[in-house]
């Protein structure tokens, strides 16, 4: 909550709860736990901030995201595109929250392991042209497109990517929201470090 608001104080219009790693190699948590991570959370700062900002769940279990819109969430932001693993959240938007689609191959576990694209930008874009149309058939009242930078790609993979967002977003359509992260880059340093 207190980082939540804070981030608010300092400009933030969008949040995005949590209740689970999506970092290379992390394992996932029962949906239970997920849900008791974040349905608090987000009804709380809901309850504070009063639409003054997007607030959304970042979930690809679909129980999770309907407990999350339930709470106050506006917004389902699942890195997995509504591929079908626990059910697709996009099936809860009922019309009124947005979506968010990411592009990964695999699971955050083990989507690392078998990285191989003959043209990134190209397959990236077709594949998430495919879960963009998903979600607006579900009735997702607005949905964003997220190339998944650092979700089962390498370096030159996520370089491609954002030097061509623009064709990326000609080919989709719909707005582009891009979440880049430090975590694998600083899990590496902190492996040296410790050599």
């Amino acid at each position: 909550m207190a980082a939540g608001l804070a981030l608010v104080a300092q400009g933030a219009d969008w949040l995005d709860v949590g209740g689970e790693s999506t970092r290379p190699g992390s394992l996932p948590v029962s949906q239970a736990e997920e849900i008791a991570r974040v349905a608090p959370v987000i009804r709380e700062l809901s309850a504070r901030l009063a639409g003054t900002i997007r607030l959304s769940v970042d979930t690809y279990k679909a129980a999770t995201a309907r407990a999350a819109l339930a709470a106050g969430a506006t917004a389902v932001n699942d890195v997995s595109g509504g591929l079908p693993r626990s059910g697709n959240p996009a099936r809860g938007c009922g019309g009124q929250a947005a979506m968010v689609v990411g592009h990964l191959r695999g699971q955050p576990a083990d989507m690392q392991a078998h990285v191989h694209f003959d043209n990134v930008v190209d397959e990236v874009s077709s594949e998430l042209a495919g879960r963009v149309a998903a979600a607006q058939a579900a009735g997702c009242g607005e949905v964003w497109a997220d190339p998944g930078i650092g979700f089962g790609k390498h370096l030159p993979h996520n370089l491609a990517l954002l030097k061509h967002l623009a064709h990326v977003r000609a080919h989709l359509g719909v707005p582009i929201m891009v979440g880049v992260s430090r975590k694998p880059l600083r899990r590496r340093f902190d492996r040296q470090a410790a050599d």
